[in-house]
Protein backbone atom coordinates (compact mmCIF):
# COMPACT_ATOMS: atom_id res chain seq x y z
CA UNK A 1 0.00 0.00 0.00
CA UNK A 2 0.70 3.81 -0.13
CA UNK A 3 3.48 4.43 2.25
CA UNK A 4 1.86 7.25 4.58
CA UNK A 5 4.24 8.96 5.31
CA UNK A 6 3.37 10.41 1.15
CA UNK A 7 0.01 11.28 2.66
CA UNK A 8 1.50 15.17 3.92
CA UNK A 9 3.89 15.26 1.10
CA UNK A 10 2.67 18.20 -1.29
CA UNK A 11 4.41 16.47 -4.50
CA UNK A 12 2.14 13.02 -3.45
CA UNK A 13 -0.96 15.10 -4.03
CA UNK A 14 0.20 16.65 -7.32
CA UNK A 15 0.60 13.08 -8.96
CA UNK A 16 -2.89 12.09 -7.53
CA UNK A 17 -4.32 14.69 -8.73
CA UNK A 18 -2.63 14.64 -12.11
CA UNK A 19 -3.53 11.04 -12.32
CA UNK A 20 -7.02 12.03 -11.45
CA UNK A 21 -7.32 14.29 -13.94
CA UNK A 22 -6.16 12.50 -17.05
CA UNK A 23 -7.58 9.59 -16.21
CA UNK A 24 -11.20 11.55 -16.10
CA UNK A 25 -10.20 13.29 -19.45
CA UNK A 26 -9.45 9.63 -20.35
CA UNK A 27 -13.06 8.52 -19.91
CA UNK A 28 -14.70 11.49 -20.64
CA UNK A 29 -13.16 10.89 -24.18
CA UNK A 30 -13.88 7.14 -24.49
CA UNK A 31 -17.72 7.75 -23.22
CA UNK A 32 -17.87 10.63 -26.35
CA UNK A 33 -16.87 8.70 -28.60
CA UNK A 34 -19.38 5.60 -27.33
CA UNK A 35 -22.25 8.23 -27.76
CA UNK A 36 -23.30 6.92 -31.10
CA UNK A 37 -22.39 2.91 -30.08
CA UNK A 38 -24.74 0.84 -30.87
CA UNK A 39 -23.07 -1.81 -28.02
CA UNK A 40 -24.08 -2.41 -24.78
CA UNK A 41 -22.62 -3.43 -21.14
CA UNK A 42 -19.14 -3.01 -20.30
CA UNK A 43 -19.52 -5.93 -17.24
CA UNK A 44 -22.59 -8.50 -19.03
CA UNK A 45 -24.41 -8.19 -22.23
CA UNK A 46 -27.79 -7.61 -22.57
CA UNK A 47 -30.23 -9.85 -23.18
CA UNK A 48 -34.43 -8.83 -22.33
CA UNK A 49 -36.62 -6.88 -20.32
CA UNK A 50 -38.90 -6.75 -17.97
CA UNK A 51 -42.21 -4.47 -16.92
CA UNK A 52 -40.71 -1.64 -14.74
CA UNK A 53 -41.53 -2.12 -11.08
CA UNK A 54 -40.67 0.24 -8.01
CA UNK A 55 -37.19 -0.31 -6.88
CA UNK A 56 -35.80 -1.13 -10.72
CA UNK A 57 -32.71 1.18 -11.66
CA UNK A 58 -34.32 3.84 -13.79
CA UNK A 59 -31.22 4.20 -15.97
CA UNK A 60 -31.92 0.56 -17.45
CA UNK A 61 -35.12 1.79 -18.82
CA UNK A 62 -35.80 1.35 -22.32
CA UNK A 63 -37.01 4.32 -23.62
CA UNK A 64 -36.97 3.29 -27.59
CA UNK A 65 -39.27 0.57 -26.59
CA UNK A 66 -41.66 2.73 -23.77
CA UNK A 67 -42.02 5.39 -26.61
CA UNK A 68 -43.84 2.42 -28.72
CA UNK A 69 -45.76 0.33 -26.14
CA UNK A 70 -46.20 3.68 -23.91
CA UNK A 71 -45.17 1.21 -20.87
CA UNK A 72 -41.89 1.03 -18.78
CA UNK A 73 -39.45 -1.47 -19.80
CA UNK A 74 -36.44 -1.98 -18.08
CA UNK A 75 -33.07 -3.85 -19.63
CA UNK A 76 -32.38 -7.38 -17.79
CA UNK A 77 -28.54 -8.45 -18.17
CA UNK A 78 -26.95 -11.92 -18.28
CA UNK A 79 -25.18 -13.05 -15.36
CA UNK A 80 -26.17 -12.95 -11.37
CA UNK A 81 -22.81 -10.74 -10.38
CA UNK A 82 -20.94 -7.98 -11.37
CA UNK A 83 -17.50 -7.68 -12.80
CA UNK A 84 -14.48 -8.24 -11.15
CA UNK A 85 -11.38 -6.40 -12.75
CA UNK A 86 -8.08 -6.97 -11.61
CA UNK A 87 -5.45 -4.80 -13.30
CA UNK A 88 -1.67 -6.16 -12.61
CA UNK A 89 0.61 -2.91 -13.24
CA UNK A 90 4.10 -3.00 -14.16
CA UNK A 91 5.93 -1.08 -12.60
CA UNK A 92 9.33 -2.49 -12.95
CA UNK A 93 12.75 -0.45 -14.33
CA UNK A 94 11.92 -0.37 -17.79
CA UNK A 95 8.41 1.29 -17.42
CA UNK A 96 10.98 4.66 -16.82
CA UNK A 97 11.60 4.92 -19.93
CA UNK A 98 10.34 8.46 -21.17
CA UNK A 99 11.82 9.63 -24.09
CA UNK A 100 9.43 11.30 -25.32
CA UNK A 101 8.80 13.25 -22.20
CA UNK A 102 5.91 10.96 -20.87
CA UNK A 103 7.26 7.51 -19.23
CA UNK A 104 5.86 4.15 -19.32
CA UNK A 105 4.50 4.25 -16.05
CA UNK A 106 2.59 7.82 -16.01
CA UNK A 107 1.10 6.51 -18.68
CA UNK A 108 -0.17 2.86 -18.07
CA UNK A 109 -1.00 4.82 -14.64
CA UNK A 110 -3.71 7.00 -16.30
CA UNK A 111 -4.66 3.77 -18.29
CA UNK A 112 -4.68 2.12 -15.04
CA UNK A 113 -7.19 4.54 -13.48
CA UNK A 114 -9.28 5.27 -16.77
CA UNK A 115 -10.35 1.51 -16.39
CA UNK A 116 -10.96 1.35 -12.97
CA UNK A 117 -12.88 4.59 -13.14
CA UNK A 118 -14.84 2.96 -16.01
CA UNK A 119 -15.79 -0.18 -14.25
CA UNK A 120 -16.35 1.21 -10.89
CA UNK A 121 -19.08 3.58 -12.80
CA UNK A 122 -20.56 1.02 -13.62
CA UNK A 123 -21.00 -0.31 -10.16
CA UNK A 124 -18.52 -3.50 -11.06
CA UNK A 125 -15.41 -4.26 -8.75
CA UNK A 126 -11.97 -3.29 -9.30
CA UNK A 127 -8.44 -3.35 -7.93
CA UNK A 128 -4.98 -2.83 -8.72
CA UNK A 129 -1.68 -5.19 -8.05
CA UNK A 130 1.40 -2.94 -8.72
CA UNK A 131 4.36 -5.90 -9.56
CA UNK A 132 7.79 -5.69 -10.72
CA UNK A 133 10.42 -8.86 -9.43
CA UNK A 134 7.34 -9.92 -7.15
CA UNK A 135 4.12 -8.42 -6.18
CA UNK A 136 4.85 -5.36 -4.46
CA UNK A 137 1.23 -4.08 -3.30
CA UNK A 138 -2.35 -5.46 -3.88
CA UNK A 139 -5.90 -3.75 -3.49
CA UNK A 140 -8.74 -6.30 -3.68
CA UNK A 141 -11.25 -5.84 -6.43
CA UNK A 142 -14.41 -3.63 -4.56
CA UNK A 143 -17.11 -1.75 -5.72
CA UNK A 144 -17.59 0.51 -3.22
CA UNK A 145 -17.33 4.51 -3.23
CA UNK A 146 -14.20 5.40 -1.77
CA UNK A 147 -12.44 2.67 -4.14
CA UNK A 148 -11.52 5.02 -6.98
CA UNK A 149 -9.69 7.07 -4.09
CA UNK A 150 -7.55 4.22 -2.93
CA UNK A 151 -6.33 3.11 -6.40
CA UNK A 152 -5.28 6.78 -7.39
CA UNK A 153 -3.57 7.02 -3.88
CA UNK A 154 -1.88 3.24 -4.86
CA UNK A 155 -1.03 4.59 -7.84
CA UNK A 156 0.64 8.08 -7.18
CA UNK A 157 2.58 6.28 -4.54
CA UNK A 158 3.90 4.22 -7.13
CA UNK A 159 7.53 4.60 -8.24
CA UNK A 160 9.86 2.64 -10.59
CA UNK A 161 11.39 -0.90 -9.04
CA UNK A 162 14.84 -2.06 -10.75
CA UNK A 163 14.02 -4.94 -11.34
CA UNK A 164 11.76 -6.96 -13.61
CA UNK A 165 10.68 -10.59 -13.08
CA UNK A 166 7.27 -10.55 -14.62
CA UNK A 167 6.70 -13.72 -14.81
CA UNK A 168 7.18 -14.65 -11.48
CA UNK A 169 4.99 -11.68 -10.13
CA UNK A 170 2.27 -12.85 -12.44
CA UNK A 171 2.06 -16.03 -11.15
CA UNK A 172 2.45 -14.62 -7.73
CA UNK A 173 -1.09 -11.67 -8.81
CA UNK A 174 -2.88 -15.06 -10.00
CA UNK A 175 -2.89 -16.61 -6.58
CA UNK A 176 -4.56 -13.39 -5.57
CA UNK A 177 -7.18 -12.94 -8.37
CA UNK A 178 -9.72 -15.22 -6.32
CA UNK A 179 -12.87 -14.84 -7.52
CA UNK A 180 -13.07 -15.32 -11.85
CA UNK A 181 -13.11 -12.10 -13.23
CA UNK A 182 -11.39 -9.77 -16.12
CA UNK A 183 -7.44 -9.49 -15.38
CA UNK A 184 -5.73 -6.68 -17.37
CA UNK A 185 -1.93 -6.53 -17.56
CA UNK A 186 -0.50 -3.17 -18.18
CA UNK A 187 3.49 -3.86 -18.90
CA UNK A 188 6.04 -3.45 -21.30
CA UNK A 189 6.43 -7.10 -21.76
CA UNK A 190 9.82 -7.10 -21.02
CA UNK A 191 10.32 -10.62 -19.89
CA UNK A 192 11.52 -13.97 -21.21
CA UNK A 193 8.94 -14.80 -23.74
CA UNK A 194 8.38 -18.67 -22.08
CA UNK A 195 8.15 -17.44 -18.80
CA UNK A 196 5.73 -14.64 -19.69
CA UNK A 197 3.61 -16.85 -21.41
CA UNK A 198 3.49 -19.46 -18.64
CA UNK A 199 2.25 -16.88 -16.09
CA UNK A 200 -0.05 -15.81 -18.36
CA UNK A 201 -1.62 -19.45 -18.57
CA UNK A 202 -1.74 -19.24 -14.81
CA UNK A 203 -4.34 -16.90 -15.19
CA UNK A 204 -6.36 -18.38 -17.65
CA UNK A 205 -6.29 -22.06 -16.06
CA UNK A 206 -8.38 -19.64 -13.16
CA UNK A 207 -10.81 -19.07 -15.88
CA UNK A 208 -10.41 -15.62 -16.25
CA UNK A 209 -10.24 -13.50 -19.12
CA UNK A 210 -6.94 -12.03 -19.28
CA UNK A 211 -6.09 -8.77 -21.87
CA UNK A 212 -2.29 -7.55 -22.07
CA UNK A 213 -2.09 -3.60 -22.70
CA UNK A 214 1.58 -3.52 -24.29
CA UNK A 215 3.37 -0.05 -23.70
CA UNK A 216 6.26 0.83 -25.30
CA UNK A 217 7.98 4.00 -25.87
CA UNK A 218 8.23 5.17 -29.24
CA UNK A 219 12.20 5.33 -29.73
CA UNK A 220 12.50 2.05 -27.97
CA UNK A 221 10.33 0.36 -30.48
CA UNK A 222 11.16 2.18 -34.01
CA UNK A 223 14.65 3.85 -32.82
CA UNK A 224 14.70 6.68 -35.40
CA UNK A 225 17.33 8.83 -34.28
CA UNK A 226 20.46 9.83 -36.02
CA UNK A 227 24.37 9.45 -35.41
CA UNK A 228 25.76 8.24 -31.77
CA UNK A 229 22.84 7.10 -29.72
CA UNK A 230 24.03 6.32 -26.31
CA UNK A 231 21.26 3.17 -24.43
CA UNK A 232 21.38 2.51 -20.71
CA UNK A 233 19.40 -0.37 -18.87
CA UNK A 234 16.85 1.57 -16.71
CA UNK A 235 17.53 -1.90 -14.34
CA UNK A 236 21.02 -2.42 -14.25
CA UNK A 237 22.55 0.67 -15.33
CA UNK A 238 25.05 -0.22 -18.10
CA UNK A 239 25.50 2.11 -21.09
CA UNK A 240 26.37 1.41 -24.74
CA UNK A 241 26.90 3.66 -27.16
CA UNK A 242 26.68 2.91 -31.00
CA UNK A 243 25.47 4.78 -34.11
CA UNK A 244 21.86 4.58 -34.67
CA UNK A 245 22.55 4.01 -38.44
CA UNK A 246 24.90 0.97 -38.10
CA UNK A 247 22.38 -0.80 -36.03
CA UNK A 248 18.49 0.57 -36.95
CA UNK A 249 17.68 -2.27 -39.61
CA UNK A 250 18.76 -4.92 -36.85
CA UNK A 251 17.19 -3.62 -34.34
CA UNK A 252 13.93 -2.60 -36.03
CA UNK A 253 13.58 -6.68 -37.01
CA UNK A 254 14.72 -7.57 -33.41
CA UNK A 255 11.74 -5.65 -32.14
CA UNK A 256 9.01 -6.98 -34.60
CA UNK A 257 10.31 -10.79 -34.53
CA UNK A 258 10.36 -10.34 -30.12
CA UNK A 259 6.34 -8.75 -31.21
CA UNK A 260 5.42 -10.72 -33.53
CA UNK A 261 6.41 -14.26 -31.24
CA UNK A 262 4.37 -12.14 -28.32
CA UNK A 263 1.45 -11.45 -30.25
CA UNK A 264 0.95 -14.96 -31.93
CA UNK A 265 1.67 -16.81 -28.34
CA UNK A 266 -1.44 -13.88 -27.07
CA UNK A 267 -3.49 -14.83 -30.12
CA UNK A 268 -3.40 -18.63 -29.51
CA UNK A 269 -4.93 -18.77 -26.20
CA UNK A 270 -7.52 -15.90 -26.91
CA UNK A 271 -5.36 -13.49 -25.41
CA UNK A 272 -6.15 -9.78 -26.32
CA UNK A 273 -2.84 -7.83 -27.01
CA UNK A 274 -3.47 -4.34 -27.08
CA UNK A 275 -0.17 -2.27 -28.45
CA UNK A 276 0.48 1.51 -27.24
CA UNK A 277 3.07 3.82 -27.28
CA UNK A 278 3.38 6.70 -25.30
CA UNK A 279 2.15 9.33 -27.76
CA UNK A 280 -1.01 7.15 -28.53
CA UNK A 281 -4.15 9.08 -27.29
CA UNK A 282 -5.62 6.61 -24.41
CA UNK A 283 -9.00 7.79 -25.01
CA UNK A 284 -9.20 6.86 -28.73
CA UNK A 285 -7.10 3.60 -27.65
CA UNK A 286 -10.01 2.43 -25.16
CA UNK A 287 -12.19 3.04 -27.66
CA UNK A 288 -10.82 1.00 -30.28
CA UNK A 289 -10.46 -1.72 -28.10
CA UNK A 290 -13.58 -1.85 -26.84
CA UNK A 291 -15.88 -1.34 -29.66
CA UNK A 292 -13.85 -4.00 -31.20
CA UNK A 293 -15.06 -6.33 -28.36
CA UNK A 294 -18.70 -5.34 -28.80
CA UNK A 295 -18.38 -3.63 -25.10
CA UNK A 296 -19.39 -0.15 -24.01
CA UNK A 297 -19.71 1.44 -20.74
Amino acid sequence: MTDTRELSDPEFFSRLDGIELRARAVVEGFLHGLHRSPFVGFSVEFASHHEYVPGDDPRHINWKLYARQHRLYVKEFDGDTNLNLYVLLDVSGSMACANKGRSKLAYAATLTAALAHLAIRQHDAAGVTLFADEVLANLPPRATAHQQGEILGLIAGAAPRAVTDAGKAIHQAAELCRKRGLVVVISDGFDDLARLTDALDHLLFLKHEVILFQVLDPWERDLPLEGNVQFRDLETGETLTTLSESVRDGYQAAVREWLNDLDRECRSRGIDRIELTTDDPLDKALLEYFVRRGRMV
